[in-house]
């Protein structure tokens, strides 16, 4: 059974880089949430009602969910930086530049980040006014949120952030060249 699984992981290597990045942006978006859910509800609660004055913020148009903007910013933070590390270790095994990767890695973190941002405390607050509130409406944003930067995360880190300059079958043949 156990050669039966290798051969597949080894026929299907792509799929299963993919299968690892989910299972990473699971394990880690689990986290994402906690962080949120404790920051919106503990952490920034009594500023549930407050005026946002950040001018940057304004710019974003989170109007006045400032708890949720703060608290989702510093959960996606904290998220993301799990996200680096396991990705770079376990689910690409990159060994390219780790400080190129991480620039590279940041620049697509803000970028996300700032859509982000943005797009929660927008859709919580298009939900508020109709008059659906609750911590559940609050989760089940935050995965619609956190699910919709696959579309740019996934190829950008496979095939740019976090590369392998060498691949086995690359290291076989320049072996065997240097060899012959």
């Amino acid at each position: 059974m156990k050669e039966k699984w290798k051969a597949f992981i080894e026929k299907h290597k792509e799929i299963w880089k993919f299968i690892k990045f989910a299972f990473t942006g699971v394990s880690t978006s689990v986290l994402q949430l906690l962080v949120d859910l404790f920051c919106l509800y503990v952490v920034f609660a009594s500023m549930e009602d407050t005026v946002v004055e950040n001018k940057f913020l304004l710019w974003l148009g989170v109007g006045d969910q400032m708890a949720a903007a703060y608290s989702y910013f510093i959960s996606a933070v904290v998220g993301y930086a799990a996200a680096f590390i396991m990705n770079r270790k376990m689910t690409f095994k990159a060994d390219s530049n780790p400080v190129l990767s991480m620039i590279l890695y940041i620049i697509m973190v803000v970028f996300t980040i700032l859509v982000t941002t943005w797009m929660k405390p927008f859709l919580r607050g298009l939900i508020a006014d109709a008059g659906y509130e609750s911590a559940w409406i609050d989760l089940l944003l935050d995965v619609v949120v956190m699910t919709i930067p696959t579309a740019w995360t996934y190829p950008l880190q496979r095939f740019v952030i976090h590369r392998k300059k060498k691949t086995p079958a690359k290291d076989e043949a320049a072996k065997a060249s240097s060899e012959g």
